[in-house]
């Protein structure tokens, strides 16, 4: 939840605040998600990622099913790092971002696709205009 709190609510303005959720935290949550699938992915029997029957059989263990968990916790994180950096390097207000960021946290595809489509909808847009200079950019 820290990482979340700072993408969403805290001011950017001092860059290695950002560190913690784009790389410190999703790093510890990485070296977990590997001691656990080590430790425990490879040893239920009948499962696997061949098909949705061996996913199913593999998450129905608690521990299997706890580094899924932090599988996701470490990657939305890291996206939503790299979306938070990527909507400042263009201009996107930190008002649309919060609900883009909320959205990732969420539900991590949903908040990288809507992203994606504000995105090219706001490249699209700059385009259209020539005269007007993308946050940033000189002048």
């Amino acid at each position: 939840m820290l990482g979340w709190i700072i993408l969403i609510f805290l001011p950017r303005r001092w860059p290695q605040l950002l560190w913690l959720p784009r790389f410190i935290i999703p790093f510890g949550l990485s070296l977990l998600y590997s001691g656990l699938a080590m430790s425990h992915i490879l040893t239920v029997e009948g499962g696997g990622f061949g098909s949705l029957a061996e996913v199913k059989t593999l998450l129905s263990n608690d521990w299997a099913l706890l580094a899924g968990w932090v599988h996701y916790l470490a990657f939305d994180l890291f996206i939503g790092g790299w979306i938070a950096v990527q909507a400042d390097k263009v201009g996107i207000s930190r008002l649309v971002q919060a609900p883009i960021l909320l959205a990732t946290f969420m539900a991590g595809p949903l908040g990288l696709a809507l992203f994606m489509a504000m995105r090219a909808g706001y490249f699209r847009r700059a385009s259209a205009a020539p005269d007007m200079p993308i946050a940033g950019e000189a002048v």
